[in-house]
């Protein structure tokens, strides 16, 4: 009979991956790159990684695009690649020791978050200085 019970109505089950989870309140932040100049894009990249860290964020999803509907020119100075959001972004955090000292990984996105037209940042933990 309680085995029986038991079966129908597990609630009372003590579920500790759900309280590590909460523990930890991982916090995500997300920002849509799409119409920025390369420029702009690192103004706010910037600003975007010190408020995250500051804020203790875990993680940030930018969404930077494909590159598929970029202007080409036909000029000898022009590059396919260093022309999009998505590969120019990494550069740009990672040519920062500021930001690089934020960071522990870039990566691209998994598909279900915007594939190669997205890029996560994992945030280190802000240390707390003792003076």
């Amino acid at each position: 009979k309680d085995w029986k019970s038991f079966l129908e109505n597990p609630s009372n089950i003590f579920d500790k991956d759900k309280e590590i989870i909460q523990k930890k309140k991982y916090k995500k932040f997300k920002f849509d790159l799409h119409g920025c100049t390369i420029e702009q894009a690192n103004k706010k990249v910037n600003l975007i990684i010190n408020k995250c860290y500051e804020e203790k964020f875990s993680e940030i999803l930018l969404i930077t695009g494909k590159g598929k509907h970029s202007k080409k020119e036909d000029s000898v100075y022009f590059s396919e690649e260093f022309s999009k959001l998505k590969n120019t972004i990494p550069n740009f955090i990672k040519n920062n020791s500021d930001l690089m000292s934020k960071i522990t990984k870039i990566e691209s996105a998994s598909k279900d978050l915007g594939g190669g037209g997205a890029i996560v940042i994992k945030l280190k933990k802000l240390q707390d200085k003792f003076w």
